[in-house]
């Protein structure tokens, strides 16, 4: 089992929300290999997509960068222990753009 608790650096999420995604992210570090950002990467989207509906996005690793536009009330960013998680829902496009 992990070991520490997440840490929250950023969040526009409820609280309710935030638990969800720190534990989502708490599972899967017990099933996967820390090492193994691609599976963690989907469980977490996976679990958030039954829950929430799709379009939720997961980025996983030690240092990476990112400007995106989400959804009000669906961003968070937090760490455990060496590994960062970004997890958000896109934004809809409003309008088809014209071909």
């Amino acid at each position: 089992m992990l070991e520490g608790k997440a840490m929250v650096e950023d969040t526009d999420m409820p609280t309710k929300m935030q638990l969800q995604a720190t534990s989502a992210a708490s599972r899967a570090l017990d099933r996967f290999d820390v090492l193994d950002c691609r599976s963690i990467t989907t469980h977490i989207k996976k679990e958030f997509d039954t829950i929430h509906g799709p379009g939720w996005q997961c980025v996983v690793g030690c240092s990476f960068g990112c400007y995106f536009t989400h959804s009000k009330g669906s961003f968070i960013y937090f760490k455990f222990e060496l590994l960062r998680f970004l997890v958000f829902k896109g934004m809809a496009d409003e309008q088809p753009l014209p071909c």
